[in-house]
């Protein structure tokens, strides 16, 4: 595994990243959405994972914003990988969070899905579009090219929905890329190749 420098450059966005997946939970994040920023963090605390992170909106548009952040995250996180030699690869997890439960599960697979299952009513919380969450592990699923399935077991407050997704899917990231002591030489695939 090794630390990945990206760049996204386009008419609404400019996204740039250095990403470490076994780092120490640091990061320095700038975006305009602080509430993203804040969610960004605990992936990085929760993962283990080292971020530098700035991104600009060229566009105002907080869709494009997210996805394009999404989408560099995910190029970076899979090539930061190499060949997955050693990786326990598979992971599940179920997070409480006061009232909101999250079920994550995932497969460093090479092979993109994700299914966010994620009810909320409300539109929006603090500066950010709930839509946005599933927005962001979609398209962070489809770059790092995992099979990613998302389900809310329970919860009210969005706030605490959206918080509790990010820390599960941390945690569930961290334990699939952590290394198989047992086999740390294979790749955990009869194929050969993930």
């Amino acid at each position: 595994m090794q630390t990945i420098e990206k760049t996204r450059n386009t008419l609404e966005t400019q996204v740039s990243l250095s990403f470490n997946p076994q780092g120490d939970g640091t990061c320095v994040i700038c975006t305009p959405i602080k509430f993203f920023n804040h969610m960004l963090e605990l992936l990085c605390a929760h993962g283990g994972f080292s971020l530098k992170l700035n991104a600009v909106s060229l566009d105002c548009d907080p869709h494009h914003l997210v996805e394009d952040v999404a989408i560099t995250l995910g190029e970076a996180f899979k090539e930061s990988l190499g060949d997955k030699r050693g990786i326990k690869r598979y992971s599940n997890i179920i997070l409480p969070m006061d009232e909101a439960l999250i079920m994550c599960v995932l497969d460093v697979s090479g092979r993109a899905f994700c299914k966010c299952d994620v009810n909320i009513k409300e539109e929006k919380t603090s500066d950010f579009e709930t839509v946005l969450l599933s927005h962001f592990f979609n398209s962070f699923a489809s770059n790092a090219a995992i099979t990613l399935h998302i389900k809310m077991l329970d919860g009210s407050d969005p706030h605490h929905i959206i918080e509790c997704t990010f820390k599960a899917c941390a945690r569930a990231l961290k334990e699939a890329i952590s290394i198989d002591l047992r086999n740390p030489d294979k790749i955990p695939s009869t194929k050969g190749a993930l």
